[in-house]
């Protein structure tokens, strides 16, 4: 009689192994959680992105064109702004370090609406403050304004009769654009850099 009792318990801890095994099994592939669900805002079906050539920080043109393979963030503001473009270059800084060694594959883009003081030196030095890999595009202004039409980009000098001169009202939503070259996602200002690091990380692994 002990032997068959002590049967049944392994029995019972065997069925319980494999059901957790079975779970786990359930949970990496995804049937249980169901579809990854994007935190910022999806593109669906993506668009292509549209293309720029710009002088970069790097010392070479930027081209989009080139950037396959990598999902690249833009963000367009300027040096000079007091608050979101330093908060969200910030957050830029935050999302690299979560997503580890799969920031490799991730290009941040910093693009100006204020050439008028953003040179390529001023961009490089301002850029490198967050992190010595984010890329700064500047040029001249016939350059950039297909640029920000492209994305919808608003950008309005604002006079504020301040010694340090005027500012410059900006759209601050970021862009991602997938490796295949196509818009997909785009984040809004104030969004959890974990929220878009998650979201970057399921982008590439889909790529």
């Amino acid at each position: 009689m002990q032997h068959f009792f002590e049967d049944r318990k392994w029995l019972i801890r065997l069925g319980i192994i494999l059901v957790l095994a079975a779970v786990i099994v359930l949970e990496a592939s995804g049937a249980l959680t169901g579809p990854y669900q994007y935190q910022g805002s999806l593109i669906d079906p993506p668009s292509p992105a549209p293309a720029f050539d710009l002088p970069s920080t790097r010392g070479t043109n930027f081209a989009l064109t080139e950037q396959r393979g990598q999902a690249v963030v833009l963000f367009f503001g300027y040096t000079s702004c007091p608050d979101i473009c330093p908060t969200t270059l910030g957050d830029f800084k935050a999302v690299q370090s979560r997503l580890g060694k799969q920031a490799d594959r991730v290009e941040f883009v910093f693009i100006t609406v204020d050439p008028e003081r953003d040179n390529l030196a001023k961009m490089k030095e301002y850029v490198e403050i967050f992190d010595p890999g984010f890329v700064g595009l500047s040029g001249r202004a016939e350059q950039l304004q297909p640029v920000w039409e492209a994305y919808g980009i608003y950008a309005e000098q604002r006079d504020v009769g301040s010694a340090g001169g005027y500012l410059v009202d900006h759209t601050a939503r970021m862009y991602v654009i997938n490796p295949e070259g196509e818009l997909q996602l785009t984040f809004p200002q104030g969004m959890a850099p974990e929220a878009m690091a998650d979201d970057l990380a399921h982008l590439l692994s889909e790529s």
